[in-house]
Order: structure tokens, then sequence, then C-alpha cells
């Protein structure tokens, strides 16, 4: 076999193999060709080509015969031969090979994926902000594994918080990577500055000579003085916030260039009260600029519409959220990152948050909220809870067999919290919280206890409940419990908490045996 020669796309040499019957002798060959003179001068007397399924994938060069002899014709029907089994082995290897290539590309963009996805996770905040006389809720739901929204609560002297929702103009792993950079600048300047238009003045001077072509960071700024209700606020970019009042809802607006655009941006501060029992909407753009199936968007006013009625801030976001799936319908591919912050002015009133549990062996630090949502305690919000939770726990990749038993112990476990809790009152809610921690997911369901504590989970025994010795239901925590690795029930004055437990590491998919 002759050396390897290259034969340009455009040489006609190609064409002429294409369609050759059998082996080609080049020197009666009649061509104005670089790779017949190439082939020649390597001192390449006969190409046998290799079709595979009508196209050509290679050739074999052949040299002089050592005899210095002629090819015979039984040397040619040999050659063209082993060129009809040699094709199709040389192309199943260049498949393989091109399938290796693919699959090494793949897992280098899913460990880049993994990185970006842990860099988001550490820079989310890992618990909500506990305020005194304030409710607040938080929802994030990526567009990808990785997205460019952001949200924050950055402590600030004199018990001050500072308020953060950003948008980086893309998405995957530039933008979580731009995300966390904008978060860990806005982190290390606001304690320090205070003021928000100052902040991100210099966020935008740090930013500006890292930002890469084409790329920029809207961000809404508000420092908020939970005793007064003051609100101190600087915008660059961002769509205004919402603030729900008795006259109507407005928008806090101020004026100011995106992050990282142009140098020697000022940013316009202005200030306002939020008063007892008014509320506030951070959001991003991927919630107004959702398409339903007609190709119409979700838009302001319907996000207005909604905003003015008087809700607690995670039923506010459990409503919008549920007002945004039934607009786009099902099957809907989520075109771009939501993120959603509300406050609500409580003064101390009817709609104060339920205990947050601690979870045991769970440090704060390592403490990632995927969601907290108070639902109404009335039959058929268990529905409700599956649904959410599964949202919230989509970008963690659970195994379908593990997920589905994890949707059936959350839908049971508010089914209990709902009946036996809030006795079937929509006006006694259910807390529910999904975070996760140490490697383990953990979902815990909050109720008032109305119907005293729970007992310990029952071994199921038919007869026995046939005959009356056990009560018609209550199998409920025996099935949570074999539908998860892990469960407690505890109880936190009269709330009754059940946690419910999900290894990410090294669980088997198989149920366990009830």
């Amino acid at each position: 076999m002759g050396p390897r020669v290259e034969i340009a796309p455009s040489d006609p040499l190609l064409t002429y193999l294409q369609s050759a019957p059998g082996p080609v002798e080049l020197a009666s060959l009649e061509l104005d060709s670089v790779a017949v003179r190439d082939l020649r001068k390597a001192g390449v007397a006969l190409v046998v080509p290799l079709i595979s399924q009508g196209e050509l994938i290679g050739t074999l060069n052949l040299g002089s015969r050592l005899s210095e002899q002629e090819y015979s014709t039984d040397d040619r029907r040999l050659l063209a031969s082993l060129a009809t089994q040699a094709a199709p082995a040389v192309r199943v290897a260049e498949l393989v090979l091109e399938r290796a290539g693919e699959i090494q590309a793949r897992e280098r963009l899913e460990q880049e994926m993994r990185v970006a996805t842990l860099i988001q996770q550490q820079f989310l905040p890992h618990e909500l902000p506990k305020l005194p006389d304030w409710q607040v809720a938080a929802y994030y739901g990526p567009a990808r594994a990785v997205g460019g929204d952001f949200y924050d609560f950055i402590e600030l002297p004199d018990g001050r918080i500072g308020i953060v929702v950003g948008d980086v103009t893309d998405k995957g792993v530039p933008a979580a990577l731009i995300m966390a950079r904008t978060q860990s600048v806005l982190r290390g300047e606001a304690p320090r500055l205070v003021a928000p238009g100052e902040v991100l003045r210099r966020a935008n001077e740090i930013l500006l000579p890292e930002m890469p072509a084409r790329m920029f960071v809207t961000c809404l700024y508000l420092v908020l003085e939970p005793a007064t209700g003051r609100v101190v606020y600087a915008n660059a970019g961002h769509l205004p916030p919402y603030v729900r009042t008795v006259d109507g809802v407005v928008e806090l607006r101020a004026t100011g260039m995106p992050l990282g655009l142009l140098p020697g941006m000022a940013y316009e501060e202005k200030e306002a009260i939020i008063d007892t029992r008014q509320s506030v909407l951070l959001y991003s753009d991927g919630v107004v600029e959702a398409h339903g199936p007609e190709g119409d968007m979700f838009g302001f006013p319907r996000l207005r519409e909604l905003m003015a009625h008087e809700r607690p801030s995670s039923e506010l976001l459990n409503h919008l959220l549920e007002q945004l799936h039934e607009f786009v319908g099902r099957g809907w591919d989520q075109e771009d990152d939501i993120t959603l912050v509300a406050l609500q002015r409580t003064g101390g009133g009817e709609y104060a948050l339920l205990a947050e549990p601690d979870p045991a062996g769970a440090e704060a630090v390592d403490r990632q909220v995927l969601l907290s949502l108070s639902l109404p305690g009335e039959p058929g919000n268990e529905r409700t809870a599956m649904t959410r939770v599964a949202e919230a726990v989509a970008p963690l990749g659970l195994p379908t067999a593990r997920l589905e038993r994890l949707k059936t112990a959350v839908s049971e476990a508010a089914m209990n919290a709902i009946e036996y809790g809030s006795r079937n009152d929509p006006a006694v809610p259910v807390q529910i919280e999904v975070w996760v921690a140490s490697g383990d997911l953990l979902v815990s369901i909050a109720d008032r206890g109305l119907s005293g504590p729970m007992g310990d989970p029952e071994q199921p025994d038919l007869e026995a409940k046939l005959a009356g010795e056990q009560k018609p239901r209550g199998w409920g925590l025996f099935l949570i419990k074999h539908m998860v690795d892990a469960m407690e029930v505890a109880t936190e004055g009269a709330a009754q908490i059940v946690t419910l437990t999900l290894h990410l590491q090294g669980a088997d998919d198989a149920s366990q045996p009830v």
C-alpha cells in the first residue's frame, strides 16, 4: 500500500474514483489533476477506491509490484473484492471515531455545565432573610441547567438589607460566570458603599474591562430599612419593580445604563416608603416575555393585574407561576430564565410565615434553598405542592423513578397536612420548603397542627382494618417513609413539620420494600 496523499475536494480525481468500476491505473489516466501528479511522484501505480453506500470514503494506494510485472486481471479482481469488504469496515471505524469524539465533547460540555451549575448554586442565596413584620419569598427557574438571572440578599450596616435582582444577556456557562462575578462585586461593594447609586457605579467600573463582547448585566439594587419601610433604589437597565398600594399598582422607576456596557455611568437614586400590607415585586423579563401557544406574550398588563390583589409573598409567587403555566400551556419550552422576589410588609399581621425548620445536620452555609411557598390548606392543593416541588428540583436531574417517588411522598404529606393540620380550611396555610444541604435534597411540609400531634407510621394490616382494629386511613406516613430515604416528624410549638430526605449521590433507583 502506497503513501497517504490528500485529495482536495475540488480535484477531478474524486469524481473519477466515485464512478470507477474498479482499481485505477495512474499511468494511463489522463486527468488535469494535482492529486494524480502527487500520487505519481509518490510512486503510486494503482489506486483502489473504497466505496460505501455509494460514497467514496478512501483509497488503497499501491506502488509497483516487486516483481516489476504489471498487475494482472486476477490481481485487480482480488483488489476489487478486498475493497468491497474493506470499505464498510473503514466506514464503521470512522463512525466509531466520530462517535468517540462526540462523546468526549459532550462529556467536556457536561463537566463544564456541572462546574457552572455548582458556581451558580453557591452564589444564589442559601436561605431567605427573616425580617420582623416582613414576609419574603423568591423563585428562580433557569431556562437551561445554568442561567443568567440572579437574585441576592446582602446584609448591610444598621439592620438594613440590600436586595438585588439581575439578568446577564446570555445563558449557559458564560452567563453563569458573569453572574457569579457580578454578585461577587456587589457583595464586596454594597456593605462598604451602601448607597445603591454608588454601588452600581462602582460595579460598572469593575465589570466593564472584564465583560465579554456583546454581553452586559441589567441590575436592580434596592436597600430596605425593615423597621421604617423606607427603600432607596437604583436601576442599571433592569425592569422596574411593582408596588401594590391602596391606590393600585405603581412602578419604582430610576434611570441608569446596564453594567459593563459604557464607562463613567451615573445611576439615579430614588426612595419610597412601603406601608403595612403593601407588597413589592422584583422580576426578570423571562416572566413578561413568555409566549403562549398563539405567539402572544404574557406581558406587563397581565403581571400588573395579578399583582393588584393582596396576597402574602409566597402565595403571590405561587399564583403568578400558576397563571404563567396556564398561559403558556403544556409542553412549554421555556425561552428565558425567570426570577421573582416578593416582599410584603405584614406589620405582624395574619400573614406571618410559619416557623422555618432547621434541618438536622445541615449547616446554614451549606444550605441552598430551591423553593419556599405557602399554600392555602384546602383539598386539591396537594397536587400544586407536588408540581411546584418537581419544578424546583428539576435542575438536579433526579432519575425518573426517584423523582416520581418524591412527588408521591410530597403529595401524600401535603394531603395529610391539609386534612389534619389545616382541617381543610383555606385560611390555615401549609408551608413547604425545598433545599439542598450536604449532598441531600430535603423537603419540609409544615402545618398548624389543628388535629394534634401525628403518631408513628402504622404497619399496614388489611385484615385488621377490615375488622375495624385499625383506622380506615392512616397509612399515609407509612407510605411516605418508604418513598424517600429518610423521614422525620417534628413539632415546633403547635406546628408539625414532616421533613423528607432524598440522597443525591450513591442512592439506588429501586424503591424501598414496603
